[in-house]
């Protein structure tokens, strides 16, 4: 009983961790004006239609957070 009360301890600790992570991005992310407008950022313009996939961003993004993870993981 005691391990499932430490797992879901744990669980909530790294759960706060990534809500204020993803709160400190959106703060801060008006004054990333470059993240969201890479070279290899997809987008079509058409007359009544906009399309727009952020490739390079989620790329890199991607990048970023597995070395973060990787790092936080390392026991």
């Amino acid at each position: 009983m005691a391990d499932g009360i430490q797992y879901i301890g744990k669980f909530l600790i790294l759960l706060g961790a990534v809500i204020i992570a993803v709160g400190g991005f959106l703060l801060l992310s008006g004054k990333i004006s470059w993240l969201g407008r890479l070279p290899g950022d997809i987008i079509i313009q058409k007359k009544n239609f906009t399309f727009y996939f952020p490739l390079a961003t989620s790329l890199l993004l991607s990048i970023l957070l597995t070395i973060i993870f990787w790092l936080f993981g390392k026991k």
